[in-house]
């Protein structure tokens, strides 16, 4: 589920890089951000008439109403899930068009360094903000999910409601960013500007449309990332997105950067790793494992596993 997660949000980063050539380190505020928009509607819908609607928006801050207690959750609340991960998309898609056009946009003609630089400042800007309208404490969101054992030979793995949100909804939103890439004049489009951005300006490549397409593809499936990573876990806080990325940048990394389809099997990998090697070693060390990881099959293959292959 982690890697789900990790690989759907890696590809707007992927994304960002391949087409626009910058480390976005926004991108995991963009996570955040979607979370709390998306939950915030989750919350109203499922606990209207019933709580405080001030508190309700601001997603029970202060510990003013509680997700367990208004019941949420895909088969309690399906509404009210289906409807926050809608508006996540949706918020973290007019949120990255307007940075873009304020911040990105005006000096999108100058070095990799400067739009990184101006993408910290953008991502410390996101998370204070957060911070300061939703509170810092960490909140649960969900009530307990339904859960069913499957059994394997040496023992059983529960598998809940939420899992399976997970993976339909990643695994869906994967499928259709393949479809994109390989059967739509759009795709297509993109992997040429991401190939080369001079000859697709000559074709006649409308390369400002490629870019705001990137833009609302990748914050959508950002926002969609976060709400159901909160959904996952179960608990929300301002500074999710932050921890996150780390781990997504590795992902990338590791798949190929500018590699969409390496940023998911990256994600799949970093994923299994942090979760898998609580077996052996202390789970605090879960992110270092990941890293561990990562840097020993760049020894092997420094460009990646999918060989820095762009876009597609």
């Amino acid at each position: 589920m982690r890697g789900l997660v990790i690989g759907l949000a890696g590809i707007g980063l992927s994304m960002t890089y391949s087409i626009l050539n910058f480390a976005n380190f926004a991108h995991g505020d963009f996570i955040t951000a979607g979370a709390f928009s998306g939950w915030a509607t989750t919350y109203l819908v499922a606990g209207l008439g019933r709580a405080d609607v001030g508190a309700l928006l601001l997603v029970g801050a202060g510990g003013s109403v509680f997700g367990g207690t208004l019941g949420i959750g895909v088969t309690g609340t399906p509404l009210a899930v289906a409807a926050g991960a809608l508006v996540a998309g949706v918020a973290t898609v007019v949120l990255a068009l307007g940075i873009d056009r304020l911040v990105f946009k005006p000096i999108r003609d100058e070095d990799g360094i400067t739009l990184l630089i101006t993408s910290v400042g953008v991502a410390f800007a996101l998370r204070y903000l957060m911070q300061f309208v939703f509170g810092s404490s960490v909140r649960g969101t969900t009530s307990q999910p339904p859960s069913i054992s499957l059994y394997f030979v040496d023992g059983a793995v529960r598998i809940n409601a939420h899992d399976i949100a997970v993976v339909v909804v990643a695994g869906g939103l994967m499928l259709a960013v393949h479809l994109l890439l390989q059967m739509t004049k759009l795709g297509k489009a993109m992997r040429a500007m991401a190939d080369n951005e001079d000859l697709a300006q000559i074709t006649g490549i409308p390369t400002e449309r490629v870019v705001r397409s990137v833009w609302v593809i990748g914050g959508g499936l950002t926002g969609v990332a976060g709400y159901m990573f909160i959904l996952w876990k179960g608990t929300l806080g301002f500074n999710d997105g932050w921890l996150l990325l780390l781990l997504i940048f590795a992902a990338v990394i590791l798949g190929g950067i500018g590699s969409i389809y390496g940023a998911i099997v990256g994600g799949l990998a970093i994923g299994l790793t942090a979760s898998v090697s609580v077996i052996w070693i202390p789970s605090a060390f879960a992110r270092a494992a990941a890293f561990a990881v990562m840097i020993v099959l760049l020894l092997v293959k420094p460009e990646g596993i999918f060989s820095g292959r762009s876009t597609a």
